[in-house]
């Protein structure tokens, strides 16, 4: 395929000169790991452990099944596969060859799946055999009756369980890599090598607003997203690399799976279903390190660590995607595990992570903002005539710098509309303080307006996170015929909370000093919230819930 981009020359020149397009390929990470570190473990699943240099042999032969299969450079391969070793053997053997990686999450069914795999007119399918009773080879065979582009499903199966994959049209993963031990006399790999400013991964939004797109990718964009964390957040070839957010997503796959080799030869464990048992577990087995994820995630870690029957004590950085961190949760975390550093950080699958916390900075920082810019990146807010706006003032949040995106797949009108070449509008509402400290206040596209006011619906989510009775908050839009719109608050009760109510709420938000008219008029309480796979909170679900009577709403 040829990807239409908005990638310019004065672009590649610009960051390339300033240091943060390197030039580099994973793939190249890679061999140094190999080289560098053959017996150090790479990664760790709930199937098996692999070597950097078992990784570097697996990672060819499977680069040469792929092209026996007939990809070639700038064909698309879709991975839809847990958090597995196979995931980033995949993604690695697609890089070696030039090829564009799509990842896609588990929980993708055949609606979702017949869009995304159409737009990226995907040659080969990788998914598993079954995972969580979902059987799909069945799915997948189903759909390509109907996608004439996608050429073979290749499927991955259980260890030692035979192997999967006899049905028409589908190859087994070991008879993937048998093809490519077969093909290894043929011309070298090196003939296939991409150049850096390519594209190799299309992945699509996670969906906040209902409309996913198809995010462009380049080997450099993705390198420089990641270049400063390690010395951000302190982590260097030591450190031991937790996610359990899934691969298919850009936060598992930049921030454990790719992070990893960027470290140079750190080890990734992998969790493919979300326990927080299990992943105390894990920290206590191989002294995991560091881990990211939605901000539920550290909640589950603390009740754990309440317990008191593991030790958790390796864990020294979490990483807070997608919410402000509560306060309260902060505290609790501090006062439960001592030596956790807690940070938070902000970004898109359009920008990768925009932002993060220092470890050392103060707790309010913390707590209150949502980190500042790595290095290169760009962060200012502007106002509807698209002027800057002085520090502490709400207005639309743009970015700039090599971390962006070079374009929407075949949607390269939307993406003129939303980024000049320099700055992109990333759709959120957001403050900048003058240490340069970033606030997200809510979504351009998914703001409450009461009666003429914008209501800061992240500040006063972050509020009723310090409710003892409440574990999590999300604050959205009723229609009302007179004011427009009422805040509804949709809320998780805390382990033991006995009933919550609206009035209890009041009192407590007053009792805190909140602003009367910020208040929620509407309650809703609930045992789970509608998510993308990153963790974030699908707010647009909620409202079609409410409109819908699906949920019962406290009247006012």
């Amino acid at each position: 395929m040829v990807f239409e981009t908005t990638l310019t020359a004065d672009q590649v020149t610009t960051f390339t000169e300033q240091g943060y397009w390197r030039g580099g390929l994973i793939t190249d990470q890679l061999d140094d790991c190999v080289t560098g570190r053959p017996g150090h473990t790479a990664v760790i699943d709930s199937r098996a452990e692999v070597t950097w240099a078992q990784l570097g042999a697996l990672v060819d032969r499977a680069a040469r099944g792929l092209l026996a299969l007939g990809v070639r450079p700038g064909d698309v391969v879709s991975v839809q596969l847990p958090n597995w070793a196979e995931f980033l053997i995949a993604h690695l053997a697609a890089c070696r060859i030039g090829a564009v990686t799509n990842p896609l999450v588990p929980t993708f069914r055949e609606h979702e799946l017949d869009f995304m795999l159409r737009l990226a007119e995907t040659k080969v399918l990788i998914g598993p055999q079954v995972f969580r009773n979902h059987d799909y080879p069945a799915m997948y065979r189903a759909l390509r009756d109907r996608l004439p582009e996608l050429r073979q499903a290749v499927i991955v199966g259980e260890p030692g369980g035979g192997e999967p994959g006899t049905g028409q049209g589908e190859l087994s993963w070991p008879e993937l890599l048998r093809r490519g031990a077969a093909a290894d006399h043929e011309e070298p790999l090196s003939h296939y090598r991409p150049d850096p400013n390519d594209v190799t991964l299309l992945v699509y939004t996670s969906g906040t607003t209902g409309e996913p797109k198809g995010v462009m990718h380049t080997h450099n964009t993705l390198g420089a997203a990641i270049a400063g964390l390690p010395q951000r957040l302190g982590l260097d070839s030591g450190s031991v690399l937790h996610t359990a957010s899934t691969l298919g997503h850009l936060t598992g796959l930049l921030y454990a799976a790719r992070l990893s080799l960027e470290l140079g030869g750190a080890t990734a464990v992998y969790q493919d279903v979300w326990r927080p048992e299990a992943f105390a577990d894990l920290v206590s087995r191989h002294r995991i390190t560091f881990t990211a994820g939605a901000t539920p995630f550290l909640h589950d870690t603390l009740e754990v660590a309440a317990a008191g029957q593991r030790d958790l004590s390796s864990l020294t950085r979490f990483c807070c995607m997608g919410a402000p961190i509560p306060r309260a949760l902060l505290r609790t975390a501090a006062r439960r595990l001592p030596g956790l550093v807690t940070v938070g950080g902000w970004g898109q699958t359009e920008n990768s992570m925009v932002a993060v916390s220092s470890p050392d900075a103060a707790e309010e920082k913390i707590a209150e903002r949502d980190g500042f810019p790595l290095p290169g990146m760009r962060v200012r807010v502007v106002g509807p005539d698209g002027a800057p706006l002085p520090h502490d003032t709400e207005g639309r949040l743009q970015v700039a710098g090599p971390f962006l995106f070079v374009g929407y797949l075949k949607r390269l009108d939307v993406t003129r509309r939303l980024y000049t070449g320099e700055w992109f509008d990333t759709g959120d509402l957001a403050t900048v303080d003058a240490d340069g400290y970033l606030s997200i206040t809510g979504r351009t596209k998914d703001i409450i307006v009461r009666g003429g006011e914008n209501l800061p619906v992240a500040y006063i989510e972050n509020v009723l996170h310090e409710y003892p009775r409440i574990r999590v908050a999300a604050v959205v839009g009723v229609p009302d015929p007179r004011l427009g719109e009422r805040a509804c608050a949709v809320v998780i009760p805390a382990d033991g909370a006995d009933r919550i109510r609206l009035p209890d709420i009041k009192q407590f938000l007053a009792d805190k000093g909140v602003a009367r008219n910020y208040w929620p008029e509407r309650l809703a309480v609930v045992a789970d919230l509608p998510r993308t796979p990153s963790g974030k909170v699908q707010k647009f679900a909620l409202r079609r819930l409410i409109e819908e009577g699906a949920l019962v709403v406290d009247p006012l």
